[in-house]
């Protein structure tokens, strides 16, 4: 049989009226150590638009959040459905009317149904969970048979 130590005496705890403060905020100037993230890739919360397009679907504009290497999260006004492949469409117009453009292709993973409410109205809005297959140098052609 193993012996235990004692507990030691914790009401020290419960009587320490220091306010919380959530990890990762300053405390007295120094950094206080965040909770331990478990996602694999960091994300990138900004919120910008994306066209989502589908061979079945076709094309739709979207709010895209939380970029990370490994995917993203979409709004938008549909939900293909899981395992879907679609392209996302990343595109900034530059001053002298050009378009740069980035072309994800992307797996359906997860659907998102979002409720809310502000004041006295309630809202809804839907999401995709994106997981990224491969990003499309515009300039190859894709083969037919790779798209949905």
């Amino acid at each position: 049989m193993k012996r235990r130590d004692p507990l030691p005496d914790l009401t020290r705890v419960l009587e320490d009226s220091r306010p919380h403060r959530p990890a990762g905020h300053l405390a007295g100037g120094t950094l206080e150590p965040a909770v331990r993230e478990k996602r694999l890739h960091m994300r990138f919360d900004k919120a910008f638009v994306v066209v989502i397009g589908s061979e079945l679907y076709g094309e739709t504009v979207a709010i895209a959040r939380n970029v990370s290497a490994g995917g993203i999260l979409v709004e938008m006004s549909y939900a293909p459905p899981l395992g879907t492949v679609v392209t996302v469409h990343f595109q900034h117009l530059r001053d002298n009317d050009l378009i740069d453009e980035i072309v994800a292709r992307a797996e359906v993973k997860h659907h998102h149904y979002l409720n809310f409410s502000g004041g006295d109205e309630s809202a809804a809005s839907r999401a995709i969970g994106l997981r990224f297959l491969e990003f499309v140098d515009l300039g190859d052609a894709v083969a037919a048979e790779r798209l949905h």
